[in-house]
């Protein structure tokens, strides 16, 4: 976990991207880089997400990769494969948990309830992403685990934007938060990799 934490420690936004094209991922990476960002999500929801990370990974030696939306142990093998250093899920099953710590990944669970979070924290884990953020209670929920549960740390996800993730950065349990807004589906499409430059670098100054 404490791998886990410095990763989560490089910056207040992780970016979430879910990417169409492979040829995009270099250039998307160095926009990112470029505005301060040096983490990354890279989603695998595209069929293009496992090259668009191995692409990063040889070109953005920088850019520290996870691999997002990570369901079961073959994501992780191939995640891992393609220069993943972390996985991220939306839940948590016991096969994902024992599948990622046999291959060496390390995984960022996903958690909406407290029973969730104190299940996960029961098997070692103390940090966890909270998904999806919004709809599941946002910063006043999150604020409301800290007194009961002060050894979580959270990575909220899913419906914040730049104009909210402050509210979550003012939270003691909250080291990052993760946000699509910086790089949307559309932005990479278009290749306006300058106006993802601009958003890297208003999200590292939040």
């Amino acid at each position: 976990m404490a791998n886990l934490r410095s990763i989560l420690s490089l910056g207040p936004v992780m970016p979430v991207i879910v990417i169409d094209d492979a040829n995009d991922a270099v250039p998307l990476a160095n926009a990112l880089l470029e505005g301060g960002i040096n983490t990354i999500e890279v989603t695998l929801r595209t069929s293009a997400a496992l090259k668009a990370m191995s692409e990063i990974a040889q070109s953005c030696p920088d850019m520290v990769i996870g691999a997002g939306t990570v369901l079961d142990g073959e994501h992780a093998r191939q995640a891992l494969d393609a220069g993943a250093v972390f996985a991220v899920s939306p839940g948590a099953t016991q096969s994902l948990i024992d599948e990622c710590q046999d291959v060496g990944l390390d995984l960022l669970p996903g958690a909406s309830t407290a029973s969730e979070a104190m299940s996960l924290c029961a098997q070692g884990f103390d940090t966890l992403k909270f998904f999806p953020a919004v709809p599941a209670g946002g910063a006043p929920f999150l604020k409301s685990l800290a007194s009961p549960l002060p050894q979580i740390t959270f990575c909220p996800t899913g419906g914040i934007t730049q104009q909210t993730a402050s509210d979550f950065l003012a939270l003691d349990n909250v080291m990052c938060v993760g946000g699509s807004w910086l790089a949307t589906r559309q932005d990479i499409a278009n290749k306006d990799f300058a106006k993802i430059t601009e958003r890297a670098i208003a999200a590292s100054q939040l």
